[in-house]
């Protein structure tokens, strides 16, 4: 199982070490320069500059809270996603399942729940929602896409038969100050610590564990990884669970920070959360990406918005942007990994001559 995962790792994150130093000493590593996901985290960098030194109020701690606090959701669901698309798989069914969870959370809070039982509701129900996306592909051998597109549309109606057009606000106001308040007079909101705690996580298993190595190989090549030993269904099943577990918590999320739970809250969020993992460089296809340049795109995207909203932008110009960075994302990392290619094509070529006038002349010294 360690040989068949070895490839794909190396072409997640950097190139192999053959290739690494071709060319004179000293050269300029060009096709690192291109890789899509630093030129993702320089362009957030750009963006944040502009944002701090050219958009009034950009820099202010109630700002940049609200900016944190509008962008958890995304980033949240954006860490499972990027493990089931390095797996060759997506979910477009998480804005349904955040409006579902929120639904489900403002129904039982109506019906007298305890708020911790309810969250745990919620929680199992995104698991069974995520569990039967994952049946439907694994085990009916049907395309991913297809089937979230379907439970994209039975989850949301499923979340307006329970709830209805009702909206529900009066939630414990301890748990309201959990989902929009801030750490102390920093512009930190608390629902920050839950998602650096599920980022790191992410990260640790996707980038350093057997199951990581194991989703970039299914992605890379499925036959192969099967038999490699990999169990490829199991595997997939599981992270349709966990994108399932992780939109219902998202959707705890939003209800809280937004203080209402509606059957439409996240309409068009899967829009949102798959722009950012595509726009940080996590191949559509599968068996490549990193966990950061998934997050690097969702800082993008969500600084961006901000700055339309501060600059008096239109929600649908603001759509039209997030489509068109998401085009921008599928063809960006296309034509970075071309000029790599290119790159180490002519440093192999230029080598070839080099290594040959310097090998000794065999027959001249017998």
């Amino acid at each position: 199982m360690a040989e068949s995962t070895s490839t794909p790792v190396a072409e997640a994150g950097t190139e192999p070490r053959g290739t690494a130093r071709h060319g004179r000493p000293g050269t300029l590593r060009l096709g690192a320069l291109v890789r899509w996901d630093t030129v993702v985290a320089l362009l957030v960098v750009v963006v944040l500059i502009y944002g701090f030194a050219g958009v009034a109020n950009f820099g202010s701690a109630i700002n940049l809270s609200f900016l944190i606090g509008n962008t958890i959701a995304v980033a949240m669901v954006a860490l499972p996603m990027t493990m089931l698309v390095v797996a060759g798989e997506v979910d477009l069914s998480v804005g349904s399942m955040v409006g579902l969870s929120s639904a489900l959370m403002g129904a039982l809070w109506n019906a007298n729940w305890p708020i911790d039982y309810l969250i745990v509701f919620c929680l199992l129900a995104g698991a069974v929602g995520g569990l039967l996306n994952g049946w439907l592909v694994t085990r009916l051998g049907l395309p991913s896409l297809a089937v979230t597109i379907g439970t994209l549309a039975a989850y949301r109606g499923l979340a307006q038969i329970i709830l209805g057009a009702n909206a529900v606000t009066d939630f414990p106001q301890n748990y309201l100050n959990f989902g929009a308040g801030r750490i102390g007079s920093t512009f930190i909101p608390y629902t920050f610590i839950l998602y650096a705690v599920l980022l790191i996580a992410a990260a640790v298993v996707l980038h350093a564990t057997p199951i990581g190595r194991s989703l970039f190989a299914i992605g890379a090549n499925r036959e192969a990884a099967f038999f490699a030993g990999i169990r490829v269904k199991r595997l997939k099943l599981a992270m349709f669970v966990l994108t399932g577990l992780i939109s219902a918590l998202a959707g705890v999320i939003w209800t809280l920070h937004y203080a209402s739970a509606r059957y439409d809250n996240a309409t068009g969020l899967e829009l949102s959360v798959i722009a950012a993992v595509l726009l940080g460089g996590v191949d559509f296809d599968g068996g490549k990406g990193t966990l950061c340049g998934a997050v690097a795109g969702v800082a993008l995207l969500g600084v961006l918005q901000n700055l339309m909203s501060l600059s008096d932008v239109s929600a649908q110009s603001q759509t039209v942007v997030t489509g068109a960075l998401l085009v921008i994302s599928v063809l960006g990392p296309r034509v970075a990994r071309q000029v790599r290619e290119v790159v180490r094509r002519r440093r192999s070529a230029t080598a070839v001559p080099v290594a040959t006038a310097s090998a000794p002349d065999v027959a001249g010294d017998a």
